[in-house]
């Protein structure tokens, strides 16, 4: 009987995060949407942007409110937009690709890396910004679960954290002193500081190096779409920081071992 439960609670380990999904989205869009401007987190109410009415609990239901309002406000019939059910949605595809990436004992400490790395990408991406409010509990997350789990390993994701951080630094302090501009915020510097955390010094490089070869994929993409990408032009790196880093969790032995092989045959 004991066998049986603990096979039945590890096979559907997944559930219970993915019915949290929505709802953490929900609170994710909220974060998304005050920490860059330094509004309250937990005490203000959720209100209409059109006519400031308060939102109630009711209009606040994933998924549900948004289809039973048909994207509109209840008070004033403005348009809600798509921006918390996208991120609700997001949220979801985080848990679900856990699910099926992660064993089942490690499902919600991954979910919690990939909401808070989803939340700090898409801050970024909304806001050239990295709070915090976002990197700063993450890095002491990824060195508390090591500190847990692997308490041998904990001095090489410490390493890892201020190589991360420091390496960023140095980069942006030479090309501010290079250009005479910044050139990459320390929001970034503390964001890969936050994934030596939770990688170790490892495979802190792979994340780093698929990093920058999506953000210049990125911007190639953009310049082959119409769009005018220059030296001068901003980019936000956290996006590509957030995705290498997840990728890195998940299959960073395969990752590393692909990396070598591209760079070899490149080099022959």
């Amino acid at each position: 009987m004991e066998y049986m439960t603990e096979f039945v609670a590890g096979r559907f380990a997944w559930v219970p995060p993915l019915l949290a999904a929505p709802f953490i989205g929900s609170f994710l869009g909220v974060l998304i949407q005050r920490l860059p401007e330094g509004r309250p987190i937990g005490l203000a109410r959720s209100q209409c942007d059109s006519c400031g009415h308060t939102l109630a609990a009711v209009d606040l239901v994933p998924y549900l409110s948004f289809a039973a309002l048909r994207g509109r406000c209840r008070t004033c019939g403005a348009a809600i937009g798509w921006f918390a059910p996208a991120v609700e949605l997001a949220a979801l595809g985080v848990a679900a690709w856990t699910a099926l990436a992660v064993p089942p004992a490690g499902v919600w400490l991954s979910c919690l890396l990939g909401w808070t790395l989803l939340a700090c990408a898409w801050t970024d991406l909304r806001t050239m910004l990295l709070p915090d409010l976002l990197t700063l509990p993450l890095l002491v997350l990824g060195l508390g679960a090591t500190a847990v789990l692997d308490m041998d390993a904990l001095l090489d994701h410490v390493l890892a954290t201020a190589l991360g951080y420091l390496s960023l630094f140095a980069l942006a302090a030479g090309y501010r002193r290079l250009r005479g501009r910044d050139g990459l915020g320390l929001g970034d510097a503390k964001l890969l500081a936050a994934l030596g955390a939770w990688l170790g010094l490892e495979a802190l490089p792979v994340a780093l190096l698929m990093a920058a070869c999506l953000g210049l994929l990125a911007a190639l993409v953009a310049r082959l779409a119409g769009y005018t990408v220059t030296a001068r032009t901003r980019l936000p790196f956290g996006p590509f920081l957030a995705l290498a880093g997840w990728l890195a969790w998940l299959y960073g032995d395969n990752l590393a071992a692909r990396l070598d092989e591209l760079v070899g045959m490149l080099g022959s």
